[in-house]
């Protein structure tokens, strides 16, 4: 067909595409779909389609559906090579057949959606909602190409068929090579309504003839259809049903016992344990989807790895088009869930969802509601929220880095270790209920062990004073305890960072706040100090902080945190810079060696001493001593003097 266009520069025709059928068909067939097993899932989606088409149909002409309840049967015959998907839906007439098998990409579930939500909706609420009304919501086949993915499996594909309340029955025959072939069938061989698809199976593909090789696939794929699926073995055998026509989650949960969760859980996630957590509900309103989500009982093994791939299942219309959707953050990843909707567009392979506004509104959706959840766990059942903490906050935290707009709702999640309350979990609301006077700062250290970072020489001033520290044990707090701002309007201040400042804060005892001021010996023995470290040191000081120990490291007032920028300079991104050595003025040993210094002859000996004193902070920061030979060698040669 051409017709003449004007162009503007005179007289032309319009052309058709053409096209070579054969060579379309088999790009189709072989590109679209990435995994052969699909083939199964899309001829039960289109068998199910069927009997949901037939369902409504019978909502105005019962006789069409008779007594007889709604199937799928998957058929095998390893004798003849062949396995047939057989529904007792709908049917096709022969304008079907030509229609929806001999036209690519010509749907005849669109076309009734299309057909129901002109009856159903006004021109004004098709405008709205934007798309076919809820009588189809259980059908996915619109692209009319799902029936093709049977000749990646098969040589040869038969489909016999019956309109339900005709009298006609016809056999459909192609190799998917360009052509295919109607014929009437006898009655007595067609089904008495309904569909058989019969698939010649190809050298390569005959294990599909196998038990062990179908049913996990049925199971995984199509294990939720509405319609039953079941399977006979052979000719002879009887049938053995799969799936029950039914999705756990598409239940109330009034119907549903924690068994069943439980049940469903452990397939789901692949553990042994029980749930800590069930979340389960159906989004109403703009966007419709339903969802049930779990949090693991115990730590997965690979939760920390990072190849490790998600657990969110996708279904659209209870058929599974993903096993692991993109559909929550990272900080999220222990999560175990299903998520069914009706409402997402996809792509003609439906092996993946399409980015689109609707699948990104799903997304905030769950995320929301999952937080919101374990939320209110925390706020109503401490005791199941601390299991709940303690196998998956480090994977929570990653969160207060990587969403600070969700940072708010995550603080309300977060339980830290203090050095005030040892064990026991505390929130940030917790902490600042409990500041001291005059501290207008949230204080923390970060390390490797709680435990350990509860002894460490940095804590002593904070100690004295009943100032609670955040005791921060995992690697990622080291990150977003630098970029947060703050809660509740107080900022948070690592204990190794910049000076103390804790002279306005009483100590616990009543006692008064040590003087800062330091001796004139001291001072002398500071200023030595600075000139012989200073290639390890930017600065010798006198320390408010320290109340036992002789000395500390500290990181500078506008350097990151020390442990910030250990972890950046193992990953390369950063150099470690010289810290602040902070001295106690008031420790014997100090002030002893204050006395020595004014009067040594042997500079030798104060000079090891300095060394000594930079050595035992290192250690006591939980560092690794840069020259452990040096460290030997002067410790032998002061404690030779000392013994002299």
């Amino acid at each position: 067909m051409t017709t003449t266009l004007d162009t503007g520069t005179g007289a032309g025709h319009s052309h058709a595409f053409q096209a070579d059928v054969a060579r379309l068909l088999h790009l189709m067939v072989h590109s679209i779909y990435s995994d052969r097993d699909i083939f199964l899932r899309e001829l039960i989606s289109n068998a199910s389609d069927a009997c949901e088409k037939l369902r409504y149909e019978a909502l105005a002409k019962p006789e069409l559906a008779g007594e007889e309840p709604f199937a799928i049967t998957i058929s095998l015959d390893k004798d003849q090579g062949t396995l047939t998907i057989a529904d007792n839906g709908i049917g096709m007439n022969e304008e079907d057949l030509v229609s929806a098998l001999g036209t690519i990409a010509n749907s005849g579930t669109r076309a009734f959606l299309e057909r129901i939500a002109a009856q159903d909706k006004s021109d004004e609420e098709r405008e709205e909602e934007g798309g076919a009304g809820k009588s189809g919501a259980d059908l996915i086949g619109q692209f009319g190409i799902g029936f093709y993915s049977a000749f990646m499996v098969a040589d040869r594909v038969h489909v016999e068929t019956r309109k339900a309340g005709t009298q006609q029955a016809f056999r459909w025959v192609s190799d998917g090579k360009g052509s295919y072939e109607i014929a009437p069938l006898a009655l007595e061989e067609a089904p008495a309504r309904g569909t058989r698809v019969i698939l010649h199976l190809n050298e390569a593909s005959k294990t599909y003839l196998e038990p062990w090789k179908l049913e996990p696939i049925i199971r995984e794929h199509s294990g939720a259809v509405a319609i039953p699926v079941e399977l006979r073995e052979s000719a002879e055998a009887e049938t053995r049903r799969l799936t029950d026509g039914g999705a756990l989650w598409a239940k109330p949960r009034s119907e549903i016992k924690d068994e069943d969760y439980a049940d469903f859980y452990r397939s789901l996630a692949a553990q042994f344990d029980d749930p800590a957590l069930t979340i389960h509900w159906r989004a109403e309103g703009r966007h419709e989807y339903t969802v049930l989500a779990f949090v693991p009982g115990s730590r997965p093994l690979d939760l920390f790895d990072p190849a490790r791939k998600g657990r969110a299942k996708l279904y659209v219309r209870r058929v599974l088009i993903t096993q692991d959707a993109d559909l929550l953050p990272g900080w999220l990843r222990f999560m175990r869930l299903v998520v069914d909707s009706a409402d997402l567009p996809l792509n003609v392979s439906r092996e993946m969802i399409q980015e689109s506004p609707v699948f990104a509104a799903i997304k905030r959706g769950v995320t929301n509601r999952i937080l919101q959840d374990l939320t209110k766990c925390a706020e109503n059942d401490q005791e199941r929220y601390a299991k709940i903490w303690e196998a998956f906050g480090p994977v929570l935290k990653e969160g207060l880095y990587e969403d600070p707009e969700r940072r708010d709702q995550l603080f309300k999640l977060a339980r830290f270790t203090t050095t005030e309350h040892g064990d026991k979990s505390r929130t940030l609301a917790d902490y600042v209920k409990d500041l001291k006077e005059n501290q207008t700062a949230i204080y923390y250290l970060t390390g490797d062990d709680a435990q350990r970072m509860g002894m460490s020489p940095q804590l002593e001033g904070f100690r004295a004073r009943g100032i609670e520290v955040l005791l921060l044990s995992d690697p990622v707090d080291a990150f977003w305890v630098s970029t947060a701002l703050g809660y509740d309007g107080k900022p948070f201040k690592s204990v190794t960072q910049g000076a103390a400042d804790l002279k306005s804060i009483a100590l616990k005892d009543g006692a008064q706040n040590p003087d800062v001021e330091t001796s004139a010996e001291v001072a002398t023995w500071l200023s030595y100090m600075k000139q012989v470290l200073e290639s390890a040191v930017t600065d010798v000081r006198a320390s408010d902080r320290l109340s036992e120990s002789p000395a500390c490291l500290v990181a500078g007032e506008h350097g990151p945190d020390r442990r910030l920028e250990r972890i950046l300079a193992q990953a390369g991104r950063a150099d470690v810079s010289k810290p602040v050595l902070e001295i106690n003025p008031r420790h014997d040993l100090v002030t002893l060696l204050a006395t020595r210094f004014k009067d040594a002859s042997d500079k030798s000996l104060m000079e090891d001493a300095a060394w000594l004193l930079l050595d035992e902070a290192r250690l006591m920061d939980g560092e690794a001593l840069s020259d452990a030979s040096a460290f030997a060698a002067r410790l032998t040669r002061v404690l030779t003097k000392a013994v002299q």
